[in-house]
């Protein structure tokens, strides 16, 4: 009886060798891996070093700040504007409120150092070292609306994170000195009082900045006499009050 040919004959299929014992497989060709729509072939920023990644998203993020505003920060928003996976920032901050509150540390070390230079560069009178402080305070907010506003957003940001802490504290200091400074070493004041003293001179130019960024004085500032600047008003409003 004659044989029927095997299946695979018959489709002339033929079979791979099998490999003999002490030779290789050859290595299964790899797919490239792409990171926020490039691959990993590519001269991209995923190859960051771990801390270099780290300021790279923090430099992302305030750039979302100034574009976007704090309403279009978020974890992918950082991660696509830096050009990284999606998970990178919560690998280096955990959540939003991480994010934010380095970028907000970032801001108030800034904003103290602002403060600090303005005074220095008034000289020993304590009256004109907290005028320039209040212009500076001012100028920061003006200058970066973005950052400033996510600084004084409580809802945000976590202040038990030790960066954040040290650099708001540091920022206080800076101004409560400059109030305590301007204050005569004869005046008697109770703790409450000197409290009251350093609210009353931040209320006053955080107010007038955020009015200002909020564009609550267009009607008043059209209204100031012909070569008026808001500098200029701001100068008045940091005069001490007239006693009648």
């Amino acid at each position: 009886m004659t044989k029927t040919p095997s299946s695979s004959r018959r489709s002339g299929a033929v079979r791979a060798p099998v490999p003999t014992r002490g030779t290789k497989r050859p290595a299964p060709r790899r797919r490239a891996v792409k990171v926020a729509g490039k691959s990993s072939g590519a001269a991209a920023p995923s190859s960051y070093h771990h801390g270099a990644l780290r300021d790279a998203l923090l430099a992302a993020a305030e750039r979302i700040l100034d574009r976007d505003g704090v309403a279009g920060l978020t974890l992918r928003a950082a991660a696509r504007e830096a050009g990284v996976s999606h998970a990178a920032p919560t690998h280096h901050f955990g959540d939003l409120a991480g994010l934010v509150s380095e970028l907000a540390a970032i801001g108030f070390r800034r904003f103290g150092a602002a403060l600090t230079a303005a005074a220095e560069a008034e000289g020993a009178a304590p009256d004109r070292r907290l005028d320039a402080m209040g212009r500076a305070y001012v100028a920061f907010a003006t200058a970066h609306p973005g950052l400033f506003t996510l600084m004084f957003r409580g809802e945000r940001l976590d202040p038990s994170r030790p960066a954040l802490k040290e650099a708001m504290n540091h920022a206080g200091a800076a101004l409560a000195a400059a109030v305590g400074a301007r204050r005569s070493p004869a005046a008697s004041m109770t703790p409450l009082s000197r409290a009251a003293d350093t609210v009353r001179a931040w209320a006053l130019v955080h107010g007038f900045a955020v009015l200002l960024l909020d564009g609550r004085l267009g009607h008043i500032l059209s209204q100031l006499p012909p070569g008026a600047s808001i500098t200029d008003l701001l100068g008045e409003v940091l005069k001490p009050p007239a006693m009648s």
